[in-house]
């Protein structure tokens, strides 16, 4: 049986927003709950998400807002939209944005249940890594599923805790990739002889990157690395 997804949820209403986080842990999942717009973007840049619920409408920073900043550098978690808004013409946006389904309030909680079920299904994220997933990364080709990066002279097959974790760089980039969030997505442990071990594969992908100048995996001083293509 496939790990239940982690889900974040960003939902102003209060009353709303503890029932749903209430009912999808009851269902198994992982749910974090925020309240508004700027918490909300905040917490997705610092974790890993297999699909997001945004209301629309929402203090500091709106759903559609927050999903156009996701969709800059992450093309691939699923965006379920829950709004009281029923008008086509926001139905429309939200799915030009790239969101992959719209609920409108009020709905049964089955039903949202069953939207995020298909979504997952349709979109392979029950696990945190998808299996078939191609990058660019600059003048590279990565592929995550056959663990191959290549340009037109230069082929290089990862292991499979680089091509990870250089998955994982591809989707935050120009974002800091956490490295305590890394570790234990990859390690399942940030203790200190792992997260030696992952400099020693940031090197190596650093060497293998190194024939595309606008490519640097940046060091961030007590944070973690940013993959940056300039």
């Amino acid at each position: 049986m496939n790990k239940k997804a982690n889900i974040l949820l960003v939902e102003d209403e209060e009353n709303l927003g503890q029932i749903l986080k209430e009912y999808l842990q009851a269902k198994g999942y992982e749910a974090q709950l925020c309240r508004d717009g700027e918490e909300g973007l905040k917490t997705y840049q610092k974790g890993l998400y297999d699909i997001c619920l945004f209301d629309v409408m929402l203090p500091k920073l709106d759903g559609f807002t927050m999903a156009e900043r996701i969709r800059k550098n992450d093309a691939t978690t699923p965006i379920i939209f829950i709004t009281a808004k029923s008008m086509k013409e926001d139905t429309i946006r939200g799915f030009q944005i790239g969101a992959d389904d719209y609920i409108t309030k009020p709905f049964s909680m089955e039903e949202l249940l069953l939207r995020i079920e298909a979504v997952l299904r349709r979109t392979n994220k029950q696990n945190q890594i998808p299996e078939n997933s191609i990058f660019q990364v600059g003048k590279y080709i990565f592929e995550y599923e056959t663990q191959k990066l290549f340009t037109t002279n230069f082929e290089q097959k990862l292991t499979s805790k680089e091509a990870e974790l250089l998955k994982l760089l591809c989707l935050h980039q120009n974002q800091v990739l956490d490295r305590s969030k890394a570790l234990k997505s990859i390690w399942k442990d940030d203790s200190y002889f792992n997260a030696r071990s992952m400099d020693v594969y940031i090197t190596k992908l650093r060497k293998y990157l190194k024939q595309d100048e606008k490519i640097q995996i940046l060091n961030i001083h007590g944070q973690g690395f940013k993959l940056v293509i300039v």
